[in-house]
């Protein structure tokens, strides 16, 4: 370790001071575009998502080049990179003003970005002349350099008055050319950098300063500061057209305003370095994510007003919040995040000492990146739900998320260190008296759990398993159905009064499928954490929520557009439920059968789709449930339909499917995990590879699902679609469920290649019939080639799942030579388990991205062909990736299925 003891007090002082000014100068310019993009937005004429992206560009190059410059400054130091990335950040600045075009201007936004990188050139240059005791307050000092956002905001609107954005523009450049050379002169070689030239060290490689990138501490401290430091700048950025939108500012008030913001979460940031030293970074951030949630509550409510029906008659009043109390609120919120800010960088050093730069880095890059995505996001929730508000809404949901897992995360160790004295206390202190551990047996838990001993197989395994598994099939068929029931739903609510736009009935589409992948990723881990059981029940009886909700939502026309969206997030339940059902599942079978258990799980589950396809066009055609089901919808032509009982229908098999699992299913004990020891599976490559894979299959079965009708309805107008539309669910889920044994038989890997190249050829085929769609039996050839592909996204759907345990099962022995006999089998198992669960959640984005794609292909080039020939390329990658990992001669999977008999490949 450097000895930093005998550093002078001049020299420190001397780098701190610099640093500071530096960062200070590179920020002012690195917020540029919140002043001058207001007079750039309306000199372009941009709508609020290209408002949105144009100001959040410049925080995506600062945010992504910050690892490397942070790796660089550990290898060349902090003098060398500080200057040379201000001398090309004030090029790119003064470039700006060259820009004829919006496309330009994002060109030349990217080059601004640079000025973001500075932040980890500083980190890694400053803590470097500071001992632990003192980096805190050192790097909270340097951090201060934030409040170039508010020197922007309160002197480029005067400027801007003056001289036009231009001359903001060439102020900034030359300012920070200045600030350059003057960096460049005055400042010194870091006393590490010296000491490593001095005895002809060499620099570390960038494995080993990669190397704490696996520790999923490492990405919880980048949630943090997603929050605390990418909140901050997707704010400044946002607050001056928020306040000239909502309050009617001038620009330059609006200006001021806003960096009142920007100064309490700049400067306090010292005064956070200084309490992280004092009392610790871990109970400044549990203040500053609790302040902060309440703080975003109070702004995301939005002005309402109310009427409540009185003893002497209508009581009407409203809430809104004013200009100044907003600021203050938000004077207030910038406060703890600055304090936030300092925090979570007081924990790199110490835990990181080696590696400040390759750490900082990650975690500066994935804040940074916040300040890209969040803009984008606000003016996306803008556009969509056009309720102001709505960006405060997101972080409040980004902070309770952030404060759920730190304290999760510190509750583990506290756990690990107490081991399980903890578990003996009673969750409430007074029921001490009647507490006893031994009354809290669960009779539903198997304790021994060996399903690859023939002899317990026999006697009372397959039993068991085979219960477990006939229950799941139904609870995850509902929940497919559920899922997907906006895919009929959308195409039927123009014709009963709502004034929806195609691209809004496109998001309604996919918005299921974007909020189901993403729960996928939670649900992955949850059977491990709360046991299947638990978890299969709670999971289905949500989907409650989605469906009594759209049944009350469509007997109103209207009902705000805003219900409808939340109503799609929340069908996302459903979706989540395939990757803890998949992963439950896989627990209970030996591999000879575990593939045609998942694929019967899936397949049959997937079915929920087609079902849901058939009788929800049935069901609304009639008063299914009375007077209790409320009174039909008028249709434009004089028909009725009783839109409800598409929610409705499924109420009753919720709850009974609920009561069977909480009766007849079981927890494993073996199968217990923490995230943790779950986690290790984002270590692997081969999880990622299928990820991709998987994607190709089933993203495609679920994407093709949820956009199928509104497709075929918008370019075959003159066919009844929902006549014809759940039979290609019906196909892919039932090939899957009738197909696993190909892949048993065959090998996965063989089976996947050449499905894929089916997918090519079926592809090609509906891009040729949608060009002559106007010819006769055209519509019959489209819908041929989609029969194909639904056909072949379940062969593949099986075959992709049947992979996975037999990749585990040869590359954990390879990877964790220590294991032998039970222990090996046991962790094979979990990864497998965990790994089919995590490829589902990334493949369910196809819901999302496919009806999507969609909607922009016809929004940009009038047709779906240009959506079409991306999913064609897709494919051709998933091909070659399959043949290059595992088909070829000497790839993963070549010698168990070429070479081996079907019972030897089951048994691999």
């Amino acid at each position: 370790m450097l000895d930093k003891v005998n550093v002078p007090d001049g020299d420190r002082t001397r780098a701190l001071g610099l640093s500071t000014l530096a960062f200070t100068a590179c920020f002012a310019v690195w917020t540029i575009f919140s002043i001058i993009g207001v007079e750039i937005k309306a000199e372009l004429g941009l709508n609020e998502f290209e408002f949105g992206l144009l100001i959040a560009t410049p925080i995506l190059t600062g945010s992504l080049t910050r690892l490397i410059l942070g790796v660089w400054t550990e290898k060349y130091g902090g003098r060398l990179m500080f200057t040379a990335q201000m001398l090309l950040t004030a090029a790119a600045t003064w470039m700006l003003t060259w820009a004829s075009s919006y496309t330009m201007y994002l060109i030349a936004a990217l080059g601004i970005g640079l000025a973001g990188g500075s932040f980890i050139i500083g980190v890694a240059y400053v803590s470097r002349w500071y001992d632990a005791g003192k980096q805190g307050t050192a790097l909270g000092i340097f951090g201060a350099g934030n409040v170039g956002a508010a020197v922007t905001k309160f002197v480029a609107p005067f400027v801007m008055v003056s001289f036009g954005w231009h001359g903001v523009a060439h102020i900034w450049a030359a300012a920070l050319a200045l600030m350059a050379v003057a960096f460049y002169l005055l400042a010194k070689d870091d006393p590490a950098l010296v000491a490593r030239r001095m005895s002809g060290a060499r620099s570390p490689s960038l494995a080993e300063q990669f190397a704490p990138l696996k520790n999923l501490q490492v990405w919880r401290f980048s949630v943090y500061y997603f929050f605390v430091f990418g909140a901050f700048v997707a704010l400044a950025l946002w607050m001056p057209h928020y306040l000239v939108d909502v309050y009617q500012l001038d620009i330059r008030t609006a200006g001021m305003s806003a960096a009142a913001f920007s100064l309490s979460a700049s400067l306090f940031r010292a005064y956070g370095g200084h309490l992280s030293d004092r009392f610790g970074a871990r109970a400044v951030m549990y203040w500053m994510f609790g302040f902060s949630l309440i703080i975003l509550f109070m702004l995301s409510y939005p002005p309402t007003d109310y009427v409540i029906a009185g003893k002497d008659g209508p009581i009407a009043f409203s809430t809104q919040m004013g200009q100044w109390p907003f600021v203050i609120t938000l004077f207030v919120l910038g406060f703890f995040m600055s304090l936030g800010k300092a925090a979570v960088f007081k924990h790199i050093p110490v835990y990181y000492p080696d590696h400040v730069g390759a750490v900082g880095g990650l975690v500066g890059m994935i804040g940074g990146l916040g300040g890209f995505v969040l803009p984008i996001a606000f003016g996306a929730l803008l556009d969509l739900t056009g309720i102001y508000t709505s960006c405060f809404a997101l972080l409040f949901v980004i902070v309770a998320i952030s404060l759920a897992w730190m304290h999760m995360a510190i509750r583990a160790m506290e756990r690990a260190a107490q081991g399980e004295a903890l578990d003996k206390l009673p969750q409430l202190p007074e029921m001490q008296a009647i507490h006893s551990p031994a009354q809290q047996a669960q009779t539903h838990l198997l304790d021994e759990w060996k399903p690859e001993d023939k002899a317990f197989w026999e006697e009372k395994g397959r039993r068991i398993a085979r219960r477990n598994l006939w229950i799941s099939i139904p609870a995850l068929l509902l929940a497919f159905s559920v899922w997907m029931v906006w895919s009929v739903v959308v195409a039927r609510l123009p014709a009963i009064g709502f004034d929806f736009t195609p691209g809004e009935l496109f998001w309604l589409a996919a918005l299921p499928g974007l909020s189901g992948a993403t729960l996928r990723i939670f649900y992955s881990f949850m059977v491990p954490i709360f046991g299947g059981r638990l978890w299969t029940t709670i999971s289905t009886a949500s989907l409650l929520l989605p469906a009594m909700g759209i049944g009350y939502a469509v007997q109103n026309p209207e009902t705000p557009y805003l219900i409808f969206l939340t109503l799609a997030l929340l069908c996302g339940l459903g979706g989540g439920n395939f990757a803890s059902s998949m992963a439950n599942i896989a627990f209970f079978y030996p591999k000879a059968e575990k593939g045609n258990a998942l694929a019967l799980n899936a397949g049959l589950g997937n079915l929920g789709v087609s079902v849901m396809q058939f009788l929800v066009p049935l069901g609304i055609t009639a008063g299914v449930f009375g007077a209790m089901g409320g009174q039909p919808q008028i249709m434009s032509d004089g028909g009725q339909l009783w839109m409800q009982n598409a929610g409705f229908i499924w109420v009753p098999f919720i709850i009974a499917a609920t009561i069977a699992a909480w009766i007849g299913m079981n927890d494993i004990a073996d199968a217990r995990a923490s995230f943790k020891e779950q986690a290790i599976i984002f270590s692997r490559k081969h999880n990622w590879i299928m990820c991709v894979l998987y994607t190709g299959t089933f993203g495609s079965f679920i994407g093709y699902s949820a956009g199928f009708p509104l497709l075929t309805k918008l370019q075959f107008p003159e066919v009844n679609a929902l006549q014809f539309v759940f039979l290609g669910p019906l196909v892919g889920a039932l090939s899957r469920a009738a197909t696993g044994w190909i892949s048993d038989k065959f090998g996965g890997g063989r089976v996947t290649f050449w499905t894929f190249l089916g997918m090519i050829a079926a592809v090609a085929g509906v891009i040729f019939f949608l060009g002559i769609k106007e010819q006769p039996g055209a519509f019959w050839g489209f819908f041929s080639c989609f029969m194909a592909l639904f056909f072949l996204t379940g062969v593949g759907n099986a075959s992709t799942f049947q992979m996975i345990p037999v990749i585990m099962a040869r590359e954990i022995p390879r990877l964790m030579k220590g294991l032998k006999g039970d222990e090996l089998q046991k962790q094979a198992g979990r990864e497998s388990a965990a790994i089919i669960a995590f490829t589902s959640a990334i493949a369910a984005y196809g819901a999302f991205f496919i009806p999507k794609a969609y909607g922009t292909s016809i929004a940009m080039t009038g047709g779906p062909v240009a959506a079409l020939w991306g999913f064609l390329a897709f494919y051709v990658i998933c091909a070659l990736l399959t043949w290059a990992y595992y088909t070829r001669r000497g790839g993963l999977l070549f010698e168990a299925e070429h070479n081996r008999t079907p019972a030897a490949l089951r048994a691999a």
